[in-house]
């Protein structure tokens, strides 16, 4: 028997459900980091079902915990324990419960809107939900977890019901399809609701939004636009549903304009907007790529006081880092000839895979094509969005104010 108690058979290979991580994953395991690749693992990972657990060992014979897997991804196992504990759907209620009790504490009374439950920041790997008033929305990533949805479901729905949830939605994965979300437990969802965000209330397409509706990370930093709107003439680049601009001209804005490349997002802008008591017609709500747009509005030396550059994810894989930062520093380029001596920008990124300081380089003065802007503050996603000290995976929201 090798150290630390691991069953093995008499020609030496291990159990099923017994999986031995590399020397490098196990150091990762060890420090906190939650995920281990197919191609670290040993073991008979392939006699394995997507959402199966197995324990997995260093090489030295030590269990380093028990976690889901799935054979069929890269991302092969997702611990949920350390050392010899065991993972069961006990301990998934667990973890789920401890997540919602501390959102009790962490979101305000004003908001509506907020991340239940944060997968691994959570320490839940491959649960997401997100509260939208009433309606929750489950997420599940993968296949592994995919299989544990009617496990959970139960217990979810009675933790977020007696919080005042009434329906509990699984958001669909599947490309393309034309309703994104189905009804798991309680009553049957609408496709948009209508919640606040300190006080703020605002539209949310739940049937056909991205993410699971709405970007509910960036929640914090449209309230810090608001707050720095007042007076100013605001772009607001990828403006998607609006949420920028809608703090924007709650917070004294003089002039709103919106830009993003599908005119759906603006109809729920709109609607937002007027939910909120902002009349739309006194902004301005453009359909169009931000690039073109940009470079047109420089051509006729169009300037605003606060641009926000919010893009999607520029950098889903390691791969595509290196064109991230390039379309990054173009993008910044074309946004510093657009803003006014004095403005502000404000810029973001989602990618984890553009770490802050890259990040930064695409912000310097040589990128920006001028020397008179510095970093006045660098913020990420609220309370609700915790993240691990060794997942950097999960520290993927940038949002830098340059003044």
């Amino acid at each position: 028997m090798a150290r630390g108690g691991r069953d093995q058979r008499r020609d030496g290979s291990a159990r099923p459900g017994q999986l031995t991580a590399s020397t490098g994953a196990a150091l990762a395991a060890r420090r906190g980091h939650p995920w281990i690749y197919r191609e670290q693992l040993r073991g008979p990972l392939e006699t394995l079902v997507p959402g199966a657990t197995a324990r997995i060992f260093d090489p030295e014979g030590a269990p380093l915990g028990a976690a889901v897997v799935d054979p069929t991804s890269p991302l092969a196992a997702r611990l949920w324990t350390h050392g010899e504990a065991s993972l069961d759907r006990a301990l998934v209620e667990q973890r789920m419960g401890l997540a919602l009790s501390r959102r009790d504490v962490l979101v305000d009374g004003d908001t509506s809107a907020f991340r239940a439950i944060h997968g691994e920041g959570d320490r839940a790997p491959g649960i997401v939900v997100d509260r939208y008033g009433e309606v929750a929305v489950l997420r599940l990533d993968g296949a592994a977890m995919e299989s544990w949805a009617e496990k959970i479901a139960d217990p979810l729905f009675a933790m977020l019901h007696a919080r005042g949830v009434r329906s509990l939605v699984l958001r669909s994965t599947e490309k393309g399809a034309t309703k994104k979300i189905a009804a798991l437990r309680g009553a049957s969802p609408p496709d948009r609701v209508t919640v606040t965000e300190h006080g703020v209330p605002f539209v949310v397409d739940l049937a056909h939004g991205q993410k699971t509706g709405a970007f509910l990370d960036q929640r914090e930093n449209r309230r810090r636009v608001g707050q720095l709107a007042r007076g100013r003439r605001v772009l607001n680049l990828f403006s998607y549903a609006g949420g920028f601009s809608l703090h924007a001209a709650r917070g004294g804005a003089s002039r709103c304009t919106s830009v993003d490349v599908a005119a759906g997002a603006h109809v729920t802008a709109q609607a937002s907007f007027r939910a909120a008591g902002v009349d739309p017609d006194a902004h301005e709500f453009i359909t169009a790529d931000v690039f073109g747009f940009l470079d047109r509005a420089a051509a006729r030396k169009e300037q605003w006081d606060l641009v926000i550059s919010d893009p999607p994810n520029m950098a889903p894989s390691e791969a595509t880092r290196g064109r991230a930062l390039t379309a990054y520093r173009k993008l910044h380029a074309a946004c510093a000839k657009v803003l006014a001596p004095s403005g502000l920008l404000c810029a973001a990124s989602c990618s984890s895979h553009v770490g802050l300081e890259d990040f930064l380089g695409t912000l310097a003065d040589d990128a920006l094509g001028r020397g008179d802007l510095r970093i006045v503050e660098i913020l990420g996603a609220g309370p609700d969005h915790p993240v691990l000290p060794a997942f950097p995976e999960g520290r993927y929201l940038e949002f830098c104010v340059l003044a």
